[in-house]
């Protein structure tokens, strides 16, 4: 039985028909004859047998009643209260044939157990009450047809879900009654309806009353009754059903590592001879030659019958394998704990080459037969769950950049107890000195902005430009990094290599006039970082040490990072802790930062997640200082994503976005990277977010980053938020693998290899391949391994294709493994490829077939309804704007 029962009869308007032959029964129930009264002591015992002779002639006068819920209680377990309930709600179900309307408008407003709502249990949309004659009047003079509805939920049900109050009843009816209408085919303006409550022992429900204004409009189809119900069943037990869906995406994640077992097993068993479905092969093969001899479109719907019976027959061969037959009937199973909320009778189940759901199965056989038949190698195993972990690989990447980033800016002028210690003099009259002057101080604030100053990257070049002249070295480095990074001016690499040269040689001509931690330090940033010379770990080793001996705080941090990495000296986690630690006491964020990760991951130090969480917040706290003082664009990504990732601090997107979008102005592309990410991720971005969202990308890989450039080539690709453009598609796969991208260098491989949106080009296909193969791709290893042994585009060699499939398995590519272990054993590979496809496409078809969740009360309102809801309160004298801030959905 269905956990909703949903009755739907109407009233014809200006009908006096009764039906004669239950004149007798109305009278009967009327004067509670067979209606025993209920005792404590007799209530489950059998029932009396004027009671059985009762229920006997409201069977046979009534049919349907069979399908309560109370005569379901009833045949379970046949006792006088179950008889009781069953002849109450059966003669309650049925007045509308028996009775005028105006007496049942004034029956259900009345009759026992209805919970009132002021004088008695009648409501309507609205707070307004209303006056039982004069509603009763309404309805006994409508000349048109009036629905009645009768809406059953079993006791427990409706206590648990708290459906056991007129109160709950009144507002989910409130706001379902816009598509009751849609239901009933009557416009919102003209919908009347109005329900009453009834608080039965077993099973309560609800009465409702529904019509339109217009007499000649409304009509109920069985098809609007069963979205009726439908939608009844996700109002009330929405929640409940959100729990099912999860189960079901659970059951959906065990069946695909299911299938893959049952693939790899079944293809073995084909090529060794074992196979126990021989006849998928012979019927693949007969209908790839009749194809041959079939014009007009290849799809199901345009084949001639006994080609589609060929398909039919392929595809319940199909399921006759015992794992495949297996999840369909699980399948089933899900579907239907949704269909039994709402359906008494359950449909047959179908043969898998019948179902809807699975349609696209014979679609696959169809191009499947044809490729076949055509010679076509295809690579099917490169599936939609390949490009998500695609895309979440980039992120870490990312992070990890962002993570080890040692390139933080030069803020410690800004710290006032280091201003003099840095000013090693005030004589000025030497060719080259370091000083955080006023000058130079004024240019900073022009290059990041302040709170009192606008940022005017052309003011700040043109100050620094001075100080420069004058011999301040600070200066010199500034005008180089404005250089590199594009600010205020085209990147230019040659003239940013020339000023941090400049800037370097003054660096050492201080130093060589007087040694200081300071100096120090900013030789060795220069030298780990390549600026103004050829990079060069030990170099930065040396002079980071000198620094760090004096305990300067920032040397400290860099030299435990060397420490970290092993760069220039050998790797030494407890030597790189004890630095960091050394760096934090001193009160430096990004010290705190690596710290709090040493904790969290146990390296260099015991695993301690308290030690790692305070840590963590130093550093966020550090940096919101550092921020305000310095408005550096590296500092505000760095906010931004322990904000976006709850990092130190609450998660908080929305702040989040505004310090990358701080980030984002000076120019920082990493920023304007998962600005794009945040606005993308979004269910339905608006069309001016998708713009911004491709403007930062742009704005991004312009500047050179690989993963924006990988990022927007598959926006591309795609075509869902931009129109699709293959030219720029190869374009940004290019420069994105030139900088060692092996995800975009295998996307261009696999574009080369299909051949669907450009030329197919083998050789072009291989070259890219191998670039990602090389750097570790474990797609693009397989792919070459394929390649390899069939001899598409290279001449075979089995060498070659053991050498990457054995690459790609040891990162756990079950395909490869599969290939390695079977190799020899193949005839004619192409077969079973095309088997494997078929089994791979009936994993994907169950996955994508699995109901959909749908939203009830209490989730979102979309425009579409929100329409309708101030068309309907227009309808009924309301303003625009009146309560509409109380509407909780």
């Amino acid at each position: 039985m269905p956990r909703l029962i949903l009755k739907c009869p109407y009233l014809k308007g200006g009908s006096k028909r009764a039906s004669a032959h239950i004149t007798n029964l109305v009278n009967y129930i009327a004067n509670r004859d067979g209606v025993e009264k209920i005792r404590v002591e007799n209530k489950d015992i059998s029932p009396t047998l004027k009671q059985e002779e009762l229920v006997s002639q409201i069977i046979k006068e009534f049919p349907n009643t069979k399908n309560l819920f109370e005569y379901e209680d009833y045949i379970e377990n046949p006792t006088i209260e179950n008889a009781s309930e069953f002849i109450g709600i059966a003669i309650e179900q049925n007045v509308d044939k028996i009775g005028k309307r105006k007496n049942y408008v004034d029956y259900i407003a009345n009759r026992p157990r209805v919970e009132k709502m002021g004088k008695h249990g009648l409501f309507t949309g609205g707070n307004d009450s209303l006056v039982l004659n004069r509603t009763a009047n309404e309805v006994a003079n409508h000349k048109g047809n009036i629905w009645t509805p009768i809406i059953s939920l079993r006791r427990e049900d409706a206590t648990r879900l708290g459906y056991d109050n007129a109160e709950r009843w009144h507002n989910m009816l409130s706001y379902y009654a816009i598509d009751i209408a849609e239901f009933l085919k009557i416009k919102l303006e003209n919908f009347q309806w109005y329900a009453a409550f009834h608080n039965e022992g077993h099973h309560p429900h609800v009465h409702m009353i529904c019509y339109s204004t217009d007499p000649k409009e409304g009509y109920l189809t069985k098809k609007g009754i069963e979205k009726m119900k439908s939608g009844f069943v996700k109002n009330i037990f929405g929640q409940e059903l959100e729990g099912i869906y999860i189960e079901q995406s659970k059951r959906r994640d065990e069946l695909k590592q299911e299938s893959r077992k049952v693939l790899i097993k079944l293809i073995t068993e084909m090529k060794n001879g074992t196979m126990q479905n021989s006849n998928i092969e012979e019927k693949l093969i007969n209908l790839s030659d009749r194809l041959k001899f079939t014009n007009g479109k290849k799809q199901y719907g345009y084949l001639q019958p006994k080609l589609k019976a060929m398909v039919d027959e392929i595809v319940d061969e199909l399921a006759k394998d015992e794992k495949i037959s297996k999840a369909y009937a699980l399948w089933y199973e899900m579907r239907n704990e949704v269909l039994y909320n709402y359906m008494g009778n359950l449909p047959v189940p179908l043969p898998l080459s019948q179902q809807k759901e699975f349609k696209s199965i014979k679609n696959m056989i169809i191009k499947e037969a044809d490729n076949f038949n055509k010679g076509t190698i295809t690579f099917e195993e490169v599936t939609d769950d390949n490009i998500d972990i695609t895309d979440e690989r980039i992120d870490k990447a990312i992070d990890d950049v962002f993570i080890n980033d040692t390139g933080f800016i030069e803020i410690e002028g800004y710290t006032l107890d280091l201003v003099s210690e840095i000013e090693v003099n005030d004589d000025t009259t030497e060719d080259v000195y370091l000083k955080w002057s006023d000058e130079y101080k004024e240019a900073r604030e022009f290059l990041f902005g302040t709170d009192d100053i606008v940022q005017d990257l052309e003011r700040a070049f043109e100050m620094f430009v001075l100080e420069a002249k004058n011999g301040n070295a600070l200066a010199m480095f500034d005008i180089g990094r404005m250089f590199a990074d594009g600010l205020g001016r085209e990147i230019d690499v040659s003239k940013a290599y020339e000023w941090y040269q400049k800037a370097l040689a003054a660096f050492y001509k201080v130093e060589d006039k007087k040694p200081w931690k300071y100096t120090e330090y900013r030789i060795g940033k220069m030298q780990l970082q390549g600026l103004g010379t050829e990079e060069s770990y030990e170099e930065a080793f040396y002079w980071f040490t000198l620094s760090a001996e004096q305990k300067y705080k920032f040397a400290e941090y860099s030299l435990g990072g060397l420490y970290y990495r092993g760069q220039g000296v050998e790797q030494s986690y407890i030597k790189a802790f004890n630095l960091y630690l050394r760096s934090a006491k001193q009160g430096f964020p990004y010290a705190d930062f690596e710290v709090a990760k040493m904790y969290n991951d146990g390296v260099g130090t015991y695993k301690n997640e308290k030690e790692s969480n305070k840590y963590f917040h130093s550093a966020f706290i550090g940096f919101e200082k550092l921020e305000k003082q310095s408005n550096d664009d590296k500092i505000q990504y760095r906010l931004g994503w322990m904000l976006q990732n709850g990092i130190g601090t609450e998660k908080d997107i929305e702040r989040a976005k505004k310090y990358y979008e701080k980030s984002a102005k000076l120019g920082n592309f990493f920023a304007c990277y998962s600005l794009a990410k945040l606005i993308l991720a979004k269910e339905n971005p608006t069309i001016t977010e998708i713009k911004k969202a491709v403007e930062y990308l742009e704005q991004a890989s312009t500047s050179g980053n690989q993963f924006a450039q990988y990022s927007l080539g598959k926006l591309y690709l795609n075509g869902k938020y931009v129109e699709k453009d293959i030219y720029k598609v190869v374009g940004l796969f290019e420069l994105s693998s030139e900088q060692g991208n092996e995800y975009a260098a295998y996307q261009l491989g696999n574009l080369y290899l299909k051949g669907e949106d450009i030329h197919k080009d083998i050789p072009t296909a291989i070259k890219w391949l191998l670039i990602s193969a090389e750097k570790g791709n474990q797609y693009a290893q397989y792919l070459l391994g394929k390649l390899y042994l069939m001899g598409e585009g290279v001449p075979k060699d089995k060498d070659a294709a053991i050498k990457w499939f054995t690459l790609s398995a040891e990162q756990g590519n079950e395909y490869a493994k599969f290939f390695l272990e079977n190799m020899d054993k193949f005839k004619e590979v192409s077969v079973c490829l095309t088997v494997t496809r078929m089994f791979h496409h009936m994993s994907k078809t169950f996955e994508d077939s699995i109901p959909l969740k749908s939203s009830g009360v209490g989730l979102k309102i979309d425009s579409k309804l929100m329409r309708k809801l101030r068309e309907k309160k227009a309808a009924q004298g309301h303003k625009r704007d009146e309560h509409e801030q109380d509407m909780k959905l």
